[in-house]
């Protein structure tokens, strides 16, 4: 049996966000390839879980010791910068960086991130052997800020298929759904409550068309995150004004997806995205979407959204005040943003990826 890739599974466990998500379904499509893939680092799941231990602790400290004991065929490591400080020989590192987020917008983090993670990265990109940026942003972003060979990187976009296997809801969660009363067609947001999602901007917006007597729902689907607050007195200025907006937090994919489909308008005005996952499942979930002009938006959705400026609030009123009001403008930009995500799937990244750990082969081999 050839030796096993060895996947970083460190997210496996935890609840699900973007990376997370990208973890699941990259080694479901690998395994459906063929390939011989193990999940490690996970605090339970997989063939090499770390236990309670910390996801730092374990990269750092268990996670060499595991490549020097069992030498996989190499270690692919899924969260920007998680890998170990140091190389172990005839085991080659394969990193994907999905954004930089704490060194372009590093008012969005934490201090302590944003030190933790210039300098973790700035050294992952020196011991990895080959780098998958998931948009040509990323990759840019990531050649503007951190010394890098161009030969490492390549740029390997997300698949959106996994939005067609999560199933129809059960008679609970759709009683449920019913129970919200959302008049059609509403407005939704997904995302976490993140500063750099520019949630400002369609409460702006949504308020703009109530004063100008438009009357819509909003449903914000999402987890709070590192400044939110800022966020959540905005929406409750919002309601006390009259305005519908519905903060559901964090939804599992079954509640999630069913949400989106009822959705009238998908809107998501991030001010900087290394790839933007949400507005591409809208997309292929048929639901006419608004992205701003900003960060990957434009790369990943093209002309399968409508774009708009990240300050320009009577733009985004306007569009929203378009779609809402127009059922055949709705269905068009629903088509084209349907068309466009079909040209996105896992099947697809997983065989670039696979493409990637063969140059690894190769070059570990000479």
């Amino acid at each position: 049996m050839s030796q096993p890739i060895a996947l970083d599974a460190s997210l496996w466990d935890e609840p699900i966000t973007g990376i997370g998500l990208y973890t699941r379904q990259l080694h479901r499509a690998l395994i459906g390839a063929g390939a011989p893939v193990e999940r490690w680092g996970a605090r339970k799941s997989g063939e090499l879980p770390r236990g309670d231990g910390s996801r730092t602790g374990w990269t750092l400290g268990g996670l060499p010791r595991a490549l020097s004991e069992r030498r996989p065929r190499l270690f692919h490591a899924l969260a920007n910068f998680n890998l170990p400080l140091q190389r172990v020989p005839g085991v080659p590192y394969v990193l994907t960086v999905h954004d930089l987020v704490p060194l372009l917008l590093p008012e969005t983090v934490s201090t302590a991130f944003r030190w933790q993670f210039r300098l973790w990265l700035a050294r992952a990109t020196r011991v990895a052997e080959q780098i998958i940026c998931v948009s040509d942003v990323a990759r840019q972003s990531l050649r503007a800020h951190v010394e890098v060979d161009d030969a490492k990187l390549t740029v390997i976009h997300h698949g959106v298929d996994h939005v067609e296997a999560v199933g129809p809801p059960d008679d609970i969660t759709t009683a449920w759904l019913d129970a919200l009363g959302l008049a059609s067609p509403f407005v939704l947001y997904a995302g976490a409550l993140d500063a750099r999602k520019n949630v400002e901007l369609v409460l702006r917006a949504m308020e703009q068309l109530f004063r100008q007597g438009r009357r819509a729902t909003l449903v914000l689907a999402g987890q709070r995150w590192f400044g939110s607050g800022a966020i959540e007195r905005e929406v409750l200025r919002l309601k006390e004004l009259g305005v519908d907006v519905r903060p559901l937090g964090y939804l599992e994919d079954t509640v999630f997806y069913a949400l989106m489909r009822r959705a009238g308008v998908f809107v998501f005005p991030s001010r900087y995205e290394g790839f933007g996952l949400p507005p591409l499942e809208a997309m292929r979930l048929g639901v006419p979407t608004i992205v701003s002009n900003a960060g990957s938006l434009p790369e990943v959705c093209a002309d399968g959204a409508w774009q708009v400026g990240v300050d320009d609030v009577s733009g985004l009123a306007g569009q929203l005040d378009r779609l809402l009001g127009d059922a055949s403008a709705r269905a068009s930009l629903a088509a084209a943003g349907l068309a466009r995500a079909q040209t996105f799937s896992w099947a697809k990244t997983a065989q670039q990826t696979l493409e990637v750990y063969a140059r690894c082969s190769a070059t570990t081999a000479r």
